[in-house]
């Protein structure tokens, strides 16, 4: 088996779609939601294949039952694991997400399965982000998120949206 499956459960299955507002409406008529949307999003030390990187980017984040899903919008022409995606033309899962608590023993991880690090940055106030490379083809890249303070409380907000959302407001924005 393979050894990053030990580092965490999926929490997320992220997207970056060609038509995100048309994957937005779908993911609401799926019953996923509300979705919180974070606009331009900033990381610290962001890099792109060990290069640094000025990736202009909003995500939106909503439940679907215990599962967040997660669909992401590049706004400029800056290199990424996004533009790359869309260059070549994929659609469907991007990426799966998971969480740690301990860094360097995911990265550790993942360099011992062969998995390369395509993105990576540091979240403001604390935490960490990386996707790797697991070599599976389009959708089989996976982030590894160490979360910030504050974030677990944050996804919990919105999973407590989810669970008594009456189909309201269907897009919040944060920030």
């Amino acid at each position: 088996m393979n050894p990053i499956a030990g580092l965490g459960e999926i929490m997320q299955l992220a997207y970056v779609p060609a038509d995100f507002d048309g994957a937005l409406a779908h993911w609401l008529k799926m019953g996923a939601g509300p979705f919180f949307a974070i606009d331009h999003v900033v990381l610290e030390d962001l890099r792109y294949r060990g290069q640094p990187a000025q990736i202009d980017f909003s995500m939106v984040l909503g439940y679907w039952g215990d599962l967040q899903i997660e669909l992401i919008r590049q706004h400029n022409e800056a290199p990424s694991i996004y533009r790359a995606w869309r260059d070549a033309g994929h659609e469907g899962l991007h990426h799966v997400c998971l969480l740690t608590e301990d860094m360097d023993i995911a990265r550790a991880t993942c360099a011992a399965a062969g998995a390369s690090v395509e993105q990576e940055g540091k979240l403001p106030g604390g935490g960490e982000v990386i996707f790797v490379d697991v070599g599976g083809g389009p959708g089989t890249m996976v982030e590894i998120l160490k979360p910030g303070p504050g974030s677990h409380a944050f996804f919990a907000m919105m999973r407590e949206a989810h669970r008594g959302w009456d189909g309201s407001d269907p897009l919040r924005k944060l920030g």
